[in-house]
């Protein structure tokens, strides 16, 4: 799910990683807006208000905007940084460090905002954001830009594309690849909308306020190591079968 890059990754592992990525943004994305009226997941109606206040000359004003848009940038930035410099590691999974920032990420909102005061929205706001263009950026990379997980307007987008095509055997005769893609894209907008409608849930009836935030923390540490021991088993298991043939 993690690993797997370039022609050794397949539907399966793209549709593994979108399922559990995609279900955590959906946590944050109702999270941060619960807490602080603001998206916390993508950043375009941040720079429509942005540029609005741009245009009314109110630049001070527009500044929290531009905060939340150099967030993303930065988490995206500091994500492809962390695995562009360890990638030549071949014993390290490099996709494992930004996750890690991540999930830590999530636990630290989560815990500052039990203190009273310890914690301003727009700073809230600003976690959240880098952490999500952390997500975007690593899921990107793995995927060599198949899935996105943190906002769903260029899903959708490439969701009508798909299906249209469907109408048009001759133009688009791989129909197999068209319906896998709309598959994918199938899954991630459902996880996404469950991930929202579950921290709506506990945020609103259950009344864990941010703290709903540690369940995506916890789904991310999870999925980490699953991915890593599943890739343990399987290369134990190539090493004794090697191992048997040979005897």
């Amino acid at each position: 799910m993690f690993r797997h890059q370039g022609k050794s990754r397949t539907l399966s592992h793209n549709l593994q990683i979108a399922i559990v990525l995609s279900f955590v943004a959906g946590i944050v994305n109702v999270s941060g807006y619960l807490a602080i009226s603001q998206l916390t997941t993508n950043v375009t109606g941040h720079f429509a208000l942005f540029i609005n206040d741009l245009a009314n000359l109110e630049f001070w004003k527009g500044t929290i905007y531009f905060l939340y848009i150099f967030s993303f940038l930065m988490g995206a930035f500091t994500s492809s940084m962390l695995i562009e410099k360890f990638r030549e590691n071949k014993k390290l999974n490099v996709f494992v460090l930004p996750t890690l920032i991540e999930s830590l990420l999530l636990i630290l909102v989560a815990a500052l905002s039990n203190v009273t005061g310890m914690l301003d929205p727009n700073l809230i706001a600003c976690m959240l954001l880098f952490a999500m263009g952390l997500q975007n950026s690593y899921v990107t990379k793995i995927s060599n830009a198949v899935v996105r997980t943190t906002h769903l307007t260029g899903l959708f987008t490439d969701l009508g594309i798909e299906i249209s095509q469907l109408f048009f055997r001759k133009a688009h005769p791989n129909r197999e690849k068209i319906k896998a893609t709309i598959q994918l894209r199938a899954y991630i907008i459902s996880c996404f909308f469950l991930g929202g409608l579950l921290g709506g849930f506990l945020y609103v009836r259950l009344s864990y306020q941010l703290n709903t935030l540690l369940l995506g923390a916890l789904i991310l540490i999870i999925s980490l190591f699953y991915d890593d021991l599943r890739f343990r088993f399987i290369v134990t298991r190539r090493k004794y079968k090697q191992k048997k043939k040979f005897n």
